[in-house]
Formats: structure tokens, sequence, C-alpha cells
């Protein structure tokens, strides 16, 4: 089974602390704060990063379900919007919605939504966030 790393280091208080997050070896780095997390401060947080992870995700599931059944997509372009706030007093990711466009040749709208909410259901990251609500727009273009 594959191992993937990440890193995340936090200094000082909660509300004046910073943190540092690094994906992988040689991937992205990135500041966060208090205010990236529950303001509207400069940097980014855990819940952009699930987001910018599920994305990818779902867009690679969404494509190799569609060439299991026989398609060949040409694109497949995915946003995520996570929800995060405070639910009983808690922060939580509360919903996370799945916005994607994907260029299907000769395929059925029909078809095309089977597929696309069979990728969201089985793709590795909407499974690992299985308690959490996901809904999915899917567009063919």
């Amino acid at each position: 089974m594959n191992q993937r790393h990440s890193t995340a280091k936090w200094t000082g208080s909660l509300k004046e602390g910073s943190g540092h997050m690094k994906i992988g070896n040689t991937g992205w780095e990135g500041k966060f704060s208090f205010p990236s997390r529950f303001e509207t401060g400069d940097g980014t947080n855990p819940e952009e990063l699930i987001g910018a992870a599920h994305a990818g995700c779902f867009s690679m599931a969404f494509t190799a379900s569609l060439g299991k059944a026989g398609f060949d997509p040409k694109s497949v372009s995915t946003k995520a919007t996570v929800h995060f706030g405070m639910v009983d007093g808690t922060p939580t990711i509360a919903k996370i919605e799945l916005t994607t466009k994907a260029e299907v040749s000769d395929i059925t709208e029909d078809k095309f939504q089977e597929i696309a909410n069979g990728a969201k259901e089985n793709c590795p990251v909407s499974r690992a966030l299985a308690g959490t609500e996901i809904t999915l727009d899917a567009k063919l273009v």
C-alpha cells in the first residue's frame, strides 16, 4: 500500500501563532494562521487543501470511470467548495460541493450523470470523508 506524507508545524498560541504546511517532499508549501482559517486572512488552511485533494481525486476517478465505460474524455475540470464553520459549538467541515465540467464525446446525459455519481461515491477522498455531506453538480460540455 502506498504511503503519502505531508507535514505541518504550528508555533505560538492559537490566535496569535502561525503555521506552515508542506505537501510531500517537493510539493507545495504555504503558511496558515487563525485568520486564514477562521476569518479572511492571508494564507491557506487545511480545508482548502482538502478541497484541492477532493477536486483532484474526483477528476481522476471520473476520468477512470469514463474510460472503463468506453468513453474517452477530452477534459474534466472540478471545483470543490468546502463549507467550514461551527456545528454544535465545534469547528466542522459540514459539506463539500463538487462542481465539475467534462468534455466527453458520444455519451448521453443519463450515462454521464450515472458515471459521475459513481465516481463521486468511489473516489478515495470521498470515501475518506464519508461522514461529510458531499454533493455533485456535473455538467457535460
